[in-house]
């Protein structure tokens, strides 16, 4: 009983921090242990969907021992081009900043991410792709001060997550629920089944 209202609490605690406003592309991520790291932070920051664009590799097979069972908690929506998910996501009111190396690139600290915002993540060894580098409203990196030149893919997302979070906290967005009423209630009875 004491287990089950624990529970519950927690699922209310983990909806009302929800935040339908910033998401995650994986882009091509080969290794199934990197997109279980990504879901795991995803989770952590609040994420409610993260978008798996596979246009070269095939759609990686996610266990829950390796998520610790983020999958669970966190949905996922497949896309096939890089323009049907961006397109997807500008119809829903997000800007897309893809992490690039080199160029031009703005900082991430120098970014608003306050927003409804989409990360775009690349494959571990070809990054971004050019298509979607393109088409991305921001190129953004990561400041690298050593001899490395980048980071493995699910801590950059990782940092790139929480620096959001640090901005949304501070700006006193996640001091009420992202979703109505009506969707807490329907997220809620089937997390509870979870």
């Amino acid at each position: 009983m004491i287990r089950s209202v624990r529970r519950q609490e927690k699922i209310r605690r983990a909806l009302a921090h929800r935040q339908p406003g910033l998401t995650v592309v994986v882009e091509n991520v080969h290794d199934p242990h990197n997109v279980s790291a990504i879901l795991r932070t995803a989770d952590a920051v609040g994420i409610h969907r993260v978008e798996l664009l596979y246009t070269q590799e095939e759609f990686p097979r996610i266990g829950k021992k390796s998520s610790s069972s983020a999958s669970k908690w966190v949905a996922r929506r497949p896309h096939r081009s890089v323009s049907s998910c961006f397109g997807l996501l500008r119809s829903e009111g997000f800007t897309i900043l893809a992490t690039r190396i080199g160029g031009e690139n703005r900082s991430l600290y120098e970014v608003d991410l306050t927003g409804k915002i989409a990360f775009v993540f690349g494959n571990e060894h070809r990054g971004v792709s050019d298509e979607a580098a393109a088409a991305a409203d921001i190129l953004l990196q990561i400041p690298m001060l050593g001899m490395i030149e980048s980071l493995n893919v699910s801590v950059a997302s990782a940092v790139c997550l929480y620096e959001a979070l640090r901005q949304r906290l501070a700006a006193g967005s996640l001091d009420h629920p992202q979703f109505s009423e009506d969707e807490l209630r329907s997220l809620y009875e089937t997390w509870i089944r979870l």
